[in-house]
């Protein structure tokens, strides 16, 4: 997991981020991004890709990750700048905004490792096919992302709009989401460029 991180430690870089982001596929909520800061030379055991570890794994790494990092910043997209912009500008917008948190913060990173994007900041930066899985700054972003944007899908989205079970299926496409959508109609934060299909079909029954 720190293959990539330490030939990049060797050639130099200090300071290196890496960025992920979560939601991409949802029909529900903000897209939310990640950039985490590692001190050199740490290893960070169970660190992997966030879909790989149970919920209670990510939520314990992400206490670790936060409590040893150099840096870190999340950044959050919403459902109506989606729609505007597509779901793939949206992510890398996510992430170029995570990656400025880091520069608000104070660390500037001076090389970015991101899971299979490019992100638009002046940064040398790699992107890397299944990043998450590879590298341990990856890895670390996707954490920080998936559990910050799963706490908003078990507490605030929840809490507006109850209906739709947003705390069980995270906004993904599932079978009880989909028949939710089409019993309630889609809620504010529903990606309706997500959802023309489905309503087309609602449509058609009516």
């Amino acid at each position: 997991m720190l293959e990539y991180e330490t030939r990049l430690w060797r050639e130099g870089h200090e300071r290196i981020a890496g960025v992920d982001e979560v939601g991409r596929g949802c029909l529900f909520g903000d897209v939310v991004a990640a950039a985490v800061v590692l001190p050199e030379g740490l290893v960070l055991e169970g660190v992997d890709d966030s879909k790989k570890l149970s919920e209670k794994k990510r939520e314990h790494l992400y206490d670790v990750i936060i409590d040893q990092a150099v840096a870190w910043s999340v950044a959050h997209v919403d459902s109506a700048t989606i729609d505007r912009i597509n779901i793939k500008q949206a992510a890398r917008l996510a992430m170029k905004q995570a990656v400025h948190g880091l520069e608000t913060a104070g660390v500037v990173p001076d090389y970015l490792l991101i899971d299979a994007e490019k992100v638009d900041c002046p940064q040398p930066q790699m992107a890397i096919i299944h990043g998450d899985a590879v590298s341990q700054s990856i890895a670390a972003a996707s954490i920080i992302a998936k559990v910050t944007r799963d706490r908003l899908c078990k507490g605030e989205w929840n809490q507006l709009y109850p209906e739709y079970g947003i705390a069980i299926h995270k906004g993904y496409a599932t079978k009880f989401h989909r028949e939710q959508i089409l019993t309630f109609g889609p809620s504010p934060l529903h990606r309706r460029s997500f959802l023309t299909k489905l309503l087309t079909e609602q449509q058609e029954l009516f």
